[in-house]
Parts: C-alpha cells; structure tokens; sequence
C-alpha cells in the first residue's frame, strides 16, 4: 500500500523471529479462516485457540465481530469498508505473526484481492483456510437470523445475498464444514498445524 506519512524510518528489532520461534517452541503465522456467514468459522477459530492454548501455544483469535466492537468500529459493510477492514486486520495479523504468534482470524473477507495482500502481509506464514459450506447450509444454521433479515431488505451488502463472495481459487486447506462435523473438521485443522508450524529439528 502507500504510505501517506512522512519523516517515518522503520526500525529493526533486535529479536530474531527464529528466537521468538525456539521461546514459544513452534512457528509464527496466520491461519486466515474465509468463507460465508455460519461456515463456522468463529466456532472452529475458538475452539481450536483454547485446544491449541492447552498444549502450550502461543495463539490468538482475531475475529469478525470483535473486532468491528474496536479497531473497525467506524466502517460499515460497504465494498469499501470491508476492503479497508480486511487491510487492517491483514496488517494486524502480521504484526501477531511476527511476534511468534499463531494468529487464527476468522473473517468472511469475501474478496480475493483482499486476502491476497493480507497474505502479502505475512508473507509465507500466511495459511489460507476456506470453509466452503455451501449457502444452502448456512443458511440453515442462520443462528442469528441474519440471512433472514438480509432477504428482508434489511442488511444491505449482505455476502451470499445482495454481495458477492469469492471463493479461493487455491486455498491452502480446504474444509466443508457442511459435510464435516466440528470434531472432523477440528482433527484436520490439528494436523494442518502440526505440519505448518512444527519447528524443524525438533522432536
């Protein structure tokens, strides 16, 4: 993106990222949760945080709502409110990522421009994982009510209703959460990790 600021110079850390790395005992990255409302991606993004907390990682959830209660809360939901809330949430996640953290963010993010210069943020600690239950099912689900209300006229811009969605061409995992169950989907979610985050040379 460019930058408006002037007189600015970044300044180095003097913390390797491979030392933070060894501290936590495994890799930083982002695993960026994308597909529509009710694909479960809050429910997957939590329940895997407290499990991968429990096994002593350092992981964070960045999710949709929460974070639309604080770093978003002045944008809407219009193309360009969401293009700028996913850029911000992009270099949010990298920043987590750089720390050592295992950032799991949990947003529709329905454009693949956008996700793809949130990869760019985090560069190749950037994991893609599309939740690609079909709109049938989540419309199903709809435990808020919200595609109904989006029908309605309601809830303008609604993904999946009156705005669009853009599947990934070639997500990094794929789950399809309409056919999986939670404990099905968490088992991948727990081998992916394993596999993307395990620092090599250890046992």
């Amino acid at each position: 993106m460019t930058v408006k600021s002037s007189n600015i110079t970044a300044v180095p850390h003097r913390v390797e990222r491979e030392e933070r790395w060894r501290a936590n005992g495994h890799k930083g990255g982002v695993l960026w949760f994308t597909g529509l409302s009710g694909s479960g991606k809050t429910t997957l993004a939590f329940e895997l945080e407290q499990k991968l907390f429990a096994k002593g990682y350092q992981v964070y959830v960045l999710d949709g709502d929460n974070v639309r209660h604080g770093l978003s809360g002045d944008l809407g939901f219009s193309p360009e409110d969401r293009i700028e809330n996913i850029r911000r949430i992009g270099e949010v996640a990298a920043l987590f990522a750089e720390a050592g953290y295992l950032v799991i963010s949990a947003f529709i993010s329905p454009y693949r421009d956008d996700r793809r210069l949130a990869r760019q943020a985090t560069d190749e600690g950037f994991h893609e994982v599309y939740l690609s239950a079909n709109l049938a099912t989540c419309e199903g689900r709809d435990a808020k009510g919200l595609y109904a209300k989006a029908h309605a006229g309601e809830i303008p811009d609604f993904t999946g209703v009156s705005a669009p969605y853009e599947a990934p061409e070639q997500a990094d995992l794929e789950i399809d959460t309409g056919k999986l169950s939670v404990d099905e989907s968490m088992a991948l979610l727990h081998d992916y990790v394993a596999k993307a985050f395990h620092l090599s040379g250890d046992g």
